[in-house]
């Protein structure tokens, strides 16, 4: 199968020569084979696994987004990915990364917050004319 992971704003992977993909719906996991029948469906944040031939195992953890598999070619587009060679790196990858989008997020919260301060000082000041 040819497995393209795609992002908002590039394509994270495209893989080919994939022989069998397991994600995780809001139903459960759910393994894709290269004659499965062409399907859709929604995906949730967990851990897609997927092997090229006799291969080990690969990892990507996955946002949550939709898988798309039309004939051997299967598209995954999610909000983020981090791809690792084990699970343990791969969880080290992932906790970096919401350790930065938490600081990230409070960045953004303490900006909101004076953008607001600032917003409600200009209203007060028309309201007073």
């Amino acid at each position: 199968m040819q497995v393209n992971i795609l992002l908002p704003n590039q394509i994270f992977a495209q893989l080919s020569g994939i022989s069998n993909l397991i994600v995780e719906t809001p139903s459960g996991s759910f393994g894709i084979l290269p004659h499965r029948l062409d399907c859709i469906t929604p995906l949730v944040p967990g851990i897609l696994t997927y092997q090229c031939n006799n291969q080990a195992p690969q990892f990507v953890a996955i946002d949550q987004g939709v898988l798309v598999k039309t004939g051997k070619q299967v598209s995954i587009s999610v909000r983020r990915a981090i791809s690792g060679q084990s699970l343990e790196t791969l969880q080290q990858a992932v906790t970096q990364e919401f350790i930065h989008l938490d600081e990230e997020q409070q960045a953004l919260r303490a900006v909101l917050a004076k953008l607001e301060t600032g917003f409600l000082k200009q209203f007060s000041s028309l309201s007073k004319q």
